[in-house]
Order: structure tokens, then C-alpha cells, then sequence
């Protein structure tokens, strides 16, 4: 992809809406789990108010941040019980540590496993791939994400601690002349990062 220069061109390239189908694999209980899920990314303006409040609530200098993305999603795992499901959002704001913006820091105002801010790292590779990894107090989580064409994009993750995962998503992006809904009784996940 040769529009993608460093991490927020990887971003802004991820905007729009769309369908994730998911593969968790539960690695101490041997069993792997199926969902799909709608996820909608906007990027967000390195002026925005709320990018300047979560550097400072990260005690980072605003001005070092390149801009963000705002990421909503929805969706059910298979193993849900009844009246669970997985919707929320998150706002998260770039700040490279190198001069091509292809490393850095990811701060985020809710993370993974709690619900309160949370700063990991972002890395864009040769390869074009963007990797994500953030340190809780009682687990690791990394993800991989990468396109295999304008409009399908793939992801890994792993979360290593309290509980060990490994999954794989392969998500498509909607189409303006496509319905955004998810099949009614279709099973649905986030990512680590809720896209």
C-alpha cells in the first residue's frame, strides 16, 4: 500500500465502517470461539479537544500529538451469555517518538482489560504492518494489522497473563451501497483496541 507513510496514514486509511469475522482461540482451555462484529473508525484531528485532554491526562505535551482516530464497535462472542454483548468506544491519540512517525506512543482513554486510560506503543514495519502492543498490571497484549487490499484488512492479537488468547480477524470494509447491519443471530468481538 503506497499510501501508507507511517502509523496515522495507517489510520486514515482504516476509516469507514466494517465487518470483522473473528477466530479466538482460548489456549488454556484448548477451544476456539467464532464472532463478527461492526466496527466504525473516524480519524480525529490533532487540534481536537479531547486528543489535548488525553495527553494531558497521560502527562504527555500535546503538541506532540499527530492526530487520533475515534472507534466505535458492537457484537456478540459464541460463548455470550444471555443479555452480554460487546459495544463501547474509545478515542486514542498518536504520539511518534521518531522522526517518520512509524513509532511511538498510543494513548488511549480506555484500555483493553480496564476501563481508564491506558498508553501503549505503535509501530509501523517495512512491510506496512502496524503493531500495537500495551502492558497491563496483569497482562501483555499485542496486535498486528495489516491490509491485503484497499478494502480487507487483517489482524492478530495476543493477550498473555490472566487470561492466554490468540485470534484472527480478516475485516471488510462497507461499501456505500452496502447495508451495515450484521445478520440477525451472527456472533461478533472487538479487538484489543475495539476495531
Amino acid at each position: 500500500m503506497d499510501s501508507i507513510t507511517d502509523a496515522l496514514s495507517f489510520f486514515r486509511m482504516s476509516c469507514g465502517r466494517w465487518r470483522s469475522q473473528r477466530s479466538q482461540h482460548h489456549l488454556l482451555h484448548r477451544r476456539a470461539e467464532a464472532g463478527a462484529s461492526l466496527v466504525e473508525v473516524d480519524i480525529v484531528d490533532a487540534a481536537d479537544p479531547r486528543l489535548e485532554a488525553l495527553a494531558k491526562v497521560h502527562s504527555q505535551d500535546p503538541a506532540g500529538v499527530v492526530g487520533g482516530c475515534h472507534v466505535r464497535w458492537s457484537g456478540s462472542m459464541a460463548w455470550d451469555r444471555a443479555g452480554e454483548n460487546h459495544e463501547s468506544e474509545t478515542v486514542f491519540a498518536l504520539i511518534p517518538t521518531d522522526e517518520k512517525g512509524c513509532e511511538g506512543l498510543l494513548l488511549r482513554d480506555m484500555g483493553y482489560s480496564v476501563k481508564e486510560p491506558v498508553a501503549g506503543h505503535f509501530r509501523l514495519d517495512e512491510e506496512k504492518s502496524l503493531w500495537l502492543s500495551t502492558s497491563y498490571e496483569m497482562m501483555d497484549s499485542g496486535e498486528r494489522f495489516w491490509f491485503a487490499g484497499p478494502n480487507i484488512r487483517l489482524r492478530t492479537s495476543t493477550v498473555q497473563g490472566l487470561s492466554n488468547t490468540a485470534s484472527l480477524c480478516m475485516e471488510t470494509r462497507v461499501l456505500d451501497d452496502q447495508p451495515a447491519v450484521i445478520a440477525a443471530g451472527a456472533n461478533a468481538a472487538s479487538s484489543l483496541l475495539g476495531w
